[in-house]
C-alpha cells in the first residue's frame, strides 16, 4: 500500500450545496429559501433567539429563585499531598509562602487546605483547612493556627 492507493471513506467528503444555479440543479428558483416572506429576502439576519415574532422561550419562562454566584468567595484548594512535596519539615504555611512557592493563581486570592494525599512532615499551617485536612496535619505532629474570626 502506498499514497497512490489511498481513497476517502465513502461519504467522508461531501461537496457543498450550490444553490441558485438554475432549475436543472434541483436548487434553483427560490434557492432553498421557500416562497416569499421575510426569510426569502436577501440581507436577512436573524437575531439569536428570535422565533419569528412568537414570544421567545427565554421570555416565556418564569424568572425566579436566587443565585449566590455574585457573592461567592472563591478559594484556591491545595491538598496536603502537595504540602508534603513542596514544604520542608518545620516550615510555616501561610498565604505568602504558598504564593512564593507558586501555589496560587491571580483569580482566587484565598486558600484552603484540603485532605487529599498523605502528610508525614510537621508543619505549622496558618491557612483555613478542612476538618479532614486538620486531622491529617495534627496526626503528623503539625499545628493549625487560624486568624481570629476564622473557625473553619
Amino acid at each position: 500500500m502506498d499514497l497512490s492507493n489511498l481513497t476517502n471513506t465513502p461519504g467522508a467528503r461531501k461537496s457543498r450545496k450550490r444553490v441558485g444555479r438554475g432549475c436543472g440543479s434541483g436548487m434553483g428558483k427560490t434557492s432553498t429559501r421557500g416562497a416569499k416572506g421575510q426569510y426569502a429576502r436577501k440581507g436577512h439576519k436573524m437575531k439569536l433567539g428570535f422565533e419569528g415574532g412568537q414570544m421567545p422561550l427565554v421570555r416565556r419562562l418564569p424568572k425566579r429563585g436566587f443565585s449566590n454566584a455574585r457573592f461567592r468567595v472563591a478559594s484556591f484548594g491545595i491538598n496536603v499531598g502537595t504540602l508534603e512535596k513542596v514544604f520542608l519539615a518545620g516550615d510555616e504555611v501561610t498565604p505568602q509562602t504558598l504564593a512564593a512557592k507558586g501555589l496560587s493563581d491571580n483569580k482566587r486570592p484565598l486558600f484552603k487546605i484540603l485532605a487529599d494525599g498523605e502528610l508525614a512532615k510537621k508543619l505549622t499551617v496558618k491557612v483555613p483547612v478542612s476538618a479532614a485536612a486538620r486531622a491529617k496535619i495534627e496526626k503528623a505532629g503539625g499545628t493549625v493556627v487560624l486568624p481570629s474570626g476564622q473557625d473553619k
